[in-house]
């Protein structure tokens, strides 16, 4: 993205007065959530030529960024006016119905993007996205599948996928989703946690805790957490290592976990048992000991005699 833009802003150094693929430099800027670029984009389309199509799909982009959904909604149906054969502008129009919690006229506008091209997966994604929210989770199925189909390598497809099996309870295939996404690259970042946390409900612990652990060895490399999820993995690996009696390691997730205001009593919790756990094997260890020392045999007087006399012997030729 950052050489796309890159690429943008040297065609406007060349030519700031052409608008030919301004629409796509601030689709760019959006997914960059670089608000002062996109404003300043915007305000130049309009000086230059206000009511061409580039120009409303940019000021669309820019309400949308400032959640004025409303104006975003205006300026990208003035758009379709001009030019109703480009699917983008649906796709951005849809996308801002959902926002706006208008269902059906965000599937009508993500349809009319699939009858200008079959093969636009965002366009299928936004259908699957859709139903997904008003829980028509079989339609959802059968759009999410076939933006997988055109894009199989996009991890938030199979995310989507997973979402949906694990809501209609079938974990086996959202576990399959989840690890997929993990394998090809996982853009959202938490695809290895909701592998997990499939595992767990499925009773595989092992594997969760094996997944969790390499969750948080990610997100603490990259120095980028995602809190709810990391926050649930710490408290799931802390009860895992106090079951498996491994105390230190459950201390150390336990302390990650004092960090999230929503575990934070938890893990309190887990730190005063496991407290009370190496107090009672102390006390054990302590009352093993005094019994040993008790039934040990004491020493008679007899043979204390007889180990003085054997050792005092001289021999004398």
């Amino acid at each position: 993205l950052q050489l796309a833009r890159t690429c943008c802003e040297d065609a406007r150094t060349i030519d700031p007065y052409n608008l030919d693929s301004m629409d796509i430099f601030s689709n760019i800027l959006f997914v960059l959530e670089d608000y002062h670029a996109l404003a300043g984009l915007a305000q130049k389309c309009i000086e230059i030529e206000k009511y061409r199509f580039e120009t409303c799909i940019v000021v669309g982009n820019f309400y949308s960024i400032r959640n004025d959904h409303a104006r975003a909604i205006q300026y990208f149906t003035r758009a379709l006016r001009m030019n109703p054969d480009y699917p983008a502008a649906w796709i951005l129009l849809g996308h801002e119905f959902v926002e706006g919690k208008n269902h059906a006229a965000a599937i009508n506008a993500y349809r009319e993007a699939l009858d200008l091209n079959r093969r636009d997966h965002r366009a299928w994604y936004g259908l699957g996205e859709t139903y997904e929210i008003i829980k028509m989770y079989n339609y959802a199925l059968y759009y999410f599948k076939e933006a997988f189909a055109l894009k199989p390598n996009d991890s938030r497809y199979s995310n989507a996928l997973g979402e949906v099996y694990e809501r209609t309870q079938k974990l086996h295939e959202a576990k399959k989703c989840y690890w997929r996404s993990y394998c090809v690259g996982d853009i959202e970042g938490n695809a290895l946690a909701k592998y997990a946390h499939v595992c767990d409900h499925l009773k595989d612990e092992e594997t969760a805790a094996r997944a969790y652990m390499e969750f948080i060895r990610t997100q603490e490399l990259r120095q980028v957490k995602n809190f709810t999820e990391f926050s649930h993995a710490a408290e799931f690996l802390a009860n895992y290592h106090v079951k498996k009696r491994q105390y230190d390691q459950a201390c150390s997730y336990a302390r990650k976990c004092l960090e999230f205001p929503e575990v934070k009593n938890a893990a309190k919790d887990i730190l005063n048992k496991i407290t009370g756990l190496r107090e009672g094997q102390q006390q054990l260890k302590d009352k093993e000991f005094s019994q040993q020392q008790t039934s040990a045999p004491a020493p008679t007087a007899q043979s204390t005699i007889h180990e003085f006399d054997s050792s005092s012997t001289t021999t004398i030729d």
